[in-house]
């Protein structure tokens, strides 16, 4: 593979850590690498493989040189993206940003790795909500043609950032300890509790979390009129998200069938022996880059029609792991 100047923005901040880590830990070549941030972090010392970097406010001057820049997301995808783009810079972005957008290929590498090929410079990645939510049936939907889908996911504290952490942590003690509590981070107490609102209320009261996985899915399967319910929760965990998902299919799909199929597909870890009491888990799914699927079962009242479970580490292969991914895929393709 051929080496590049990168820079990862957003260097800082728990995504960008996590994209430094797999950058290392999955051998990916570079020539130089430029840490960037917001201005209150430049000047920081990063460590990273031996080498001490000064992390430099995020400008478009900074990207001169770079050949691909890897954004974690937040506000400098908006401030910075399309400019990094026009300048020559491969954006591969993190964010929401342009997930939607027409000329910007929306990437899960398992999944619709193809669709990058012709990208114009800049390529998204999904919300962590829908890349498992993808990851996990797309298998299937090869096989039988996904008709209906009805999830509700269950996310983790740390999706909303280490203030989410830290407010989970402190709420816990607080209300152990018999102390009033003040929610900040979330909209009401997150410790022992659960919220069934992620992000803000958008059309016919969907949260934008919601949208954001219903639009996306259709635009990575390509399947526009593919009919998807979603209820997005927050839950008191702090890390790797999970999803109970109803799937309806066009073809009759046995549960035996589902499990060879996805025990076989890339990325894709089948534990499905629940009279074992082994099911995807939070607290086994973090750290991994696998998407865990199991509680594999036909619906009771429709033939065509299965239950699953699936859970998977949201910072890893729902942001770090698929942008550095998508990086590979433009390198081994020799698409940059």
């Amino acid at each position: 593979m051929k080496e590049l100047n990168i820079a990862v923005v957003g260097a800082t901040g728990a995504v960008g850590q996590e994209i430094l880590k797999v950058i290392e830990e999955r051998k990916v070549p570079f020539k130089s690498l430029k840490m960037l941030a917001s201005s209150r972090s430049a000047g920081k010392k990063i460590t990273f493989m031996g080498k001490t970097y000064t992390v430099e406010e995020t400008t478009l001057d900074a990207f001169k040189g770079v050949d691909v820049a890897l954004f974690a997301g937040g506000p400098a995808s908006r401030a910075f993206g399309r400019d990094v783009q026009a300048a020559g810079t491969v954006v591969i972005d993190n964010s929401s940003t342009f997930r939607l957008e027409e000329d910007v290929p929306l990437i899960i590498p398992e999944v619709n790795g193809e669709a990058a090929k012709n990208h114009k410079g800049l390529i998204a990645s999904p919300n962590c909500s829908t890349t498992l939510l993808v990851g996990a049936i797309n298998p299937l939907h090869q096989k039988a043609g996904v008709k209906r889908i009805i999830v509700s996911t269950y996310q983790a504290v740390s999706g909303a950032g280490a203030a989410g952490l830290t407010e989970l942590e402190n709420q816990s003690r607080q209300i152990l300890d018999h102390e009033p509590i003040h929610p900040d981070v979330f909209q009401h107490q997150i410790a022992f509790n659960l919220i069934p609102h992620i992000d803000v209320w958008q059309e016919e009261d969907y949260s934008k979390e919601e949208t954001k996985v219903l639009h996306e899915t259709h635009k990575i399967l390509d399947a526009p009129d593919m009919a998807i319910t979603v209820t997005a929760v927050r839950v008191p965990v702090m890390r790797s998200h999970a999803e109970s998902v109803y799937v309806e299919f066009e073809k009759p799909l046995s549960p035996d069938e589902a499990r060879e199929i996805l025990a076989a597909a890339p990325r894709v870890v089948l534990q499905d022996k629940p009279h074992d009491n082994i099911y995807p888990m939070p607290i086994t799914a973090t750290g991994s880059d696998d998407i865990y699927v199991g509680r594999i079962r036909k619906d009771l009242y429709n033939d065509h029609a299965l239950n699953l479970w699936a859970c998977f580490d949201q910072i890893r292969k729902g942001a770090a792991t698929n942008t550095v991914q998508i990086l590979e895929l433009l390198l081994e393709k020799d698409w940059i």
